[in-house]
């Protein structure tokens, strides 16, 4: 009998390890399972993080960039408008040299101020277009008309300027009106 109680016993020891390994072993795969939803948990925080300090870095970049244009064009509407007061100087030019008198000193004054105001605003990034002879572009010109080319190496290109262009900074603020031979 001393012998079966022996093999009960050792039964018993034997369930006994048997719950306690598993129950390890459930422990085990509960703290590795927590594990894993905290790493997992830590990733998607660093992602985050990463993706914020991108789109934070984008955003400086953005602003830095609107801030340099809003500077580089903030005079645009002045000087949209001066460039009807540009152009009337330009013809007053033309028709007192065609007159003749372009040698009083009067004439020489008026000069002085017609040059220092291209001056002034060439300073502020206004640059007229070149367009005579110049291939013909729909972004960048506005055709008035098409007329026949005096030469043949003139098709498609810009025979005269109606109205002149600007650019400011290197954008165009009036397209220059052109005649385009076909």
């Amino acid at each position: 009998m001393e012998e079966q109680v022996n093999k009960l016993t050792e039964a018993e020891h034997t369930q006994e390890e048997a719950l306690t390994n598993s129950a390890e072993q459930v422990e085990n795969t509960t703290e590795e399972s927590e594990l894993d939803k905290l790493n997992a948990e830590l990733e998607s925080y660093k992602d985050k993080y990463i993706r914020t300090i991108a789109e934070f870095d984008n955003f400086k970049r953005r602003n830095a960039k609107e801030r340099i244009e809003l500077m580089q064009t903030a005079g645009k509407d002045i000087i949209t408008e001066l460039l009807d007061v540009l152009d009337d100087c330009e013809r007053a030019q033309q028709t007192i040299e065609k007159a003749g008198s372009a040698e009083s000193a009067e004439w020489e004054g008026v000069k002085l101020v017609f040059n220092k105001l291209k001056t002034k605003l060439q300073n502020r990034g206004l640059k007229a277009m070149e367009t005579i002879n110049q291939i013909f572009d729909a972004d960048l010109h506005e055709a008035i008309t098409e007329i026949p080319a005096p030469h043949e190496e003139m098709k498609g290109k810009i025979i005269d300027e109606v109205v002149k262009g600007y650019l400011l900074n290197d954008k165009v603020i009036r397209h220059p009106k052109v005649v385009v031979g076909k």
